[in-house]
């Protein structure tokens, strides 16, 4: 009976590890890393995200580093290794491509390690992703010779020229990458095709621009994955494409569809709270004892500021990444030997049943493998993904200054709360000389774009034209899988989603607000600047618009925008309705000239925008306050003009003189009312903005911290916006480090084998001291075995 019990134990726990096992269920993980602290916090994420999966068989870490990296590095121990001779300074060319590390590491891999010799499918991560649940390579549909992949869609080199020089079989090249699971002979025929094309891609530096490549850096940083989709053609590979199984956090995912893998190389968001991993290139918060990544908010917390469960889901994922990320921080910190942090309510949350259940291992659903089916079988065009959901994305346009940066505060706290769909970007313009002094880097997903507050042909300065030179910076330099853009002001609070389907937008019919100032739509400015006069829509404020659209029409907009600004003739308030006279709503006009050349007709909706002040349209839920205009509720008033010098993000709980409450609200009638409401509304919002704020800085006493005082004259309306002093700058932007590698703790099947084998082995004793009869002794040895299994569970508990 006891050989019995221990070799079902025995041939349990090396099934259930992975050792013995028979084709097709050998697998192997492997990711690609560099001996960087920014590689080093990736690999523990990764490692404790894999063992928390369940995935089978080992991981492998191919780390890369040179001779002198490697007597300084400390991370030796964070995950199974196998070191591989660094290419990141190219033997040959003398080229610096960390990337290529890779495609060769791979390559060594094959060649010199016996776990190669000894594996059927071999699955291969970037180190920037957290594992959800086990990648079975042959359920979720690889087989030899059709390799499973995830679409990159951005690898527009596959349809141009780029694929015809680079491979013999361009109509085989396949735009993927970051999740691959394939058969090991099909692994052993791409490696070295997947590392020679990565050369010869990178050495093309003819046909490195965006338009050819997609990168958005136009610098040849993806011929990585040029290399393996042109390697993949050359052997004739073809993959099966799941869009399904991997997700940037930040996306919401289809309904029905659990994703299993989560990479997080794009910033995401929950409410106030943000992650960008570019953020943390050179943290050493691995080796620094007690120390985690920023706490986001709580699951109740998510639920309590977004109704719609759809959405919650996508919120969740962005929790579960970072949090898993910390979950693996705290145990490696312990496995260093770290004293043991001090109680708090997140550390508690994170040791809970309630996490634990929330990220239990994840398995596919009928909807992923019915849409993966549908994707081989049908061979969708994925340029145009006509079953996919629409996908948004939201910009806004600032400058260098503190007055752009209370304003980029408040509308990032109200886009978490209004359940806007897709991601935001601040598009920042600052010169040089500004940037180098600018403390709001981390207020907001950023992109930095050239300043043209000073143009660089006429010297004229006019701040204003930094929002269209910023909007077709932004589509000339990152690539985008959105359809629908939306476009705001950064004064502007959101209170609820604006989305395309249903403001009926379409591509050629963007949606707006109306500006009905705009009375050059109506007279001859409009004949002298747009060859369509009849189609000039009086609009602004908030922008929906195609992608498509946007990219036709934002160079126009600026060009527009500089003709109308050069046409000091016309700048009288009878002919532009400006009140100033001044050109100042040059801008705006550029808009509606330039969507007029293009023939844009406009859905106009007066239902998105309201400014605070105006008495709302009855049952109407406006989703945006514009605080563009000063606004007041009895004694207490509000005019963003006056806050144009206050630093209220930098000094420490600084923020604007409360709002009456509700009770104080005008209840003259109804509409009186009403206005009053919403703007109390917007002037809490602002304060709960900043509020949050200060916290996340970790500012100190609020009875200690420095005060701002009020500005003078705050019943005063300044309206004169072309008085503004702050330059808007030059882009700093460097390009995307490679994310390529993952880390791992001690295989917790070891535990399980150990407690395993312990208990069954206690057992036996007992039975065998209970069939001799001897009670007492068996009293003592059963007290011990209990007593060693809790010691273990408690060990177990503590990892």
């Amino acid at each position: 009976m006891m050989a019995g019990l221990l070799t079902l134990v025995v041939v349990l726990c090396l099934i259930n590890t992975g050792w013995g096992q028979e084709a097709p269920y050998r697998i192997h993980t492997l990711f690609s890393v560099e001996c960087q602290n920014y590689f080093d916090w990736q690999t523990v994420g990764l490692v404790h995200s894999f063992r928390k999966s369940g995935q089978p068989g080992p991981i492998t870490r191919l780390l890369s580093c040179t001779d002198e990296e490697k007597k300084s590095y400390r991370g030796m121990d964070l995950a199974p290794t196998f070191e591989v001779p660094s290419m990141s300074r190219h033997p040959r060319t003398g080229d610096w491509y960390p990337a290529i590390n890779k495609p060769a590491g791979v390559v060594h891999w094959l060649k010199h390690s016996k776990d190669a010799q000894n594996v059927d499918w071999v699955v291969i991560l970037d180190a920037d992703m957290i594992i959800r649940g086990p990648i079975l390579p042959w359920e979720i549909g690889a087989e030899k010779g059709r390799p499973v992949a995830a679409f990159y869609g951005y690898l527009v080199g596959c349809d141009n020229v780029l694929a015809k020089l680079h491979t013999k079989n361009p109509e085989l090249c396949d735009k993927v990458g970051g999740l691959l699971a394939m058969h090991i002979d099909d692994l052993r025929a791409l490696a070295p095709m997947w590392l020679s094309k990565t050369e010869e891609v990178r050495e093309d530096t003819a046909h490195w621009s965006t338009n050819i490549t997609g990168d958005i850096y136009g610098k040849g940083w993806i011929s990585e994955m040029y290399g393996y989709s042109f390697g993949a053609a050359e052997v004739g590979l073809r993959h099966k494409i799941n869009d399904n199984l991997m997700i940037y956090p930040g996306y919401i995912p289809r309904e029905g569809v659990e994703p299993i893998l989560m990479h997080y190389g794009l910033p995401f968001s929950v409410g106030n709270w943000s992650f960008s991993k570019l953020e943390h290139h050179e943290d050493d918060i691995v080796y620094d004892c007690g120390r985690l990544f920023p706490e986001p908010p709580f699951p109740r917390e998510v639920k309590a500021m977004e109704p719609d469960k759809h959405k919650v889901r996508g919120l969740f994922l962005n929790l579960e990444c970072i949090n898993t990320l910390n979950q693996g921080l705290i145990i490696q910190h312990a496995a260093f030997g770290c004293p043991k942090p001090k109680w708090s309510k997140y550390l508690s949350f994170l040791k809970s049943k309630h996490f634990a259940e929330l990220t239990r291992p994840k398995g596919l659903t009928p909807k992923s493998l019915q849409i993966m089916e549908t994707h081989v079988q049908e061979h969708i065009n994925y340029d145009e993904p006509e079953n996919l959901p629409t996908k948004i994305h939201t910009l806004f346009s600032t400058e260098c200054s503190t007055y752009f940066d209370w304003q980029t505060v408040g509308l990032m706290h109200s886009f978490g709360l209004s359940g806007q769909p897709g991601n935001i970007t601040r598009l920042l313009s600052c010169t040089e000389e500004d940037l180098k002094k600018y403390k709001g880097h981390d207020l907001a997903p950023t992109h930095y774009v050239p300043s043209m507050s000073r143009h660089p042909l006429t010297g004229d300065w006019y701040p204003a034209i930094n929002k269209p030179a910023a909007v077709l910076h932004w589509l000339n330099h990152v690539k985008t899988d959105a359809e629908f853009i939306v476009i705001l002001d950064a004064d502007m609070i959101m209170r609820g989603p604006i989305t395309p389907w249903e403001f009926k937008a379409a591509k050629g019919k963007p949606v707006s607000t109306p500006y009905d100032y705009l009375i050059g739509c109506d007279n001859e400015l409009a004949k002298l600047h747009t060859s369509h006069p009849e189609a000039c829509d009086k609009v602004g404020g908030v922008i929906i618009m195609h992608i498509d659209d946007l990219r036709k029409f934002a160079l126009l907009w600026l060009h527009k925008t500089e003709e109308v600004r050069a046409d000091t003739a016309h700048y009288g308030k009878n002919i532009t309705g400006d009140i100033y006279g001044t050109g100042w709503i040059s801008e705006m006009y550029g808009y509606s000239f330039g969507a007029a050349e293009l023939k844009l007709q406009h859905v106009i909706s007066r239902d998105i925008m309201i400014y605070p002040g105006y008495a709302p349209e009855p049952g109407v839920k406006y989703r945006v306050f514009h605080y563009g205009l000063h606004f007041r509720v009895g004694n207490w008033s509000f005019d963003k003009a006056n806050w144009r010098d206050v630093d209220l993000v930098n000094n420490c709980w600084a923020k604007f003189p409360d709002p009456p409450e509700t009770s104080e609200a005008d209840r003259t009638n109804e509409e009186s009312y009403q206005r009053d409401l919403l703007s109390i509304e917007c002037g809490k919002t602002l304060n709960e903005a900043l509020q949050l704020h200060h916290e996340r800085r970790r500012c100190g006493d609020v009875r200690e911290s420095s005060r701002v005082p009020p500005p003078p004259d705050m019943d005063i309306v300044d309206e004169v916006m072309f008085e503004r002093s702050d330059n808007r700058s030059e882009k700093v932007v460097d390009p995307l480090l490679p994310s390529e590698s993952s880390q791992t703790l001690l295989d917790f099947r070891f535990w399980m084998i150990f407690l395993w084998a312990s208990s069954v082995l206690g057992f036996g004793v007992v039975m065998m001291v209970i069939l001799r009869g001897k009670r007492q002794k068996k009293r003592g040895k059963k007290s011990r075995s209990v007593s060693s299994r809790g010691e273990f569970k408690e060990n177990l508990g503590n990892r």
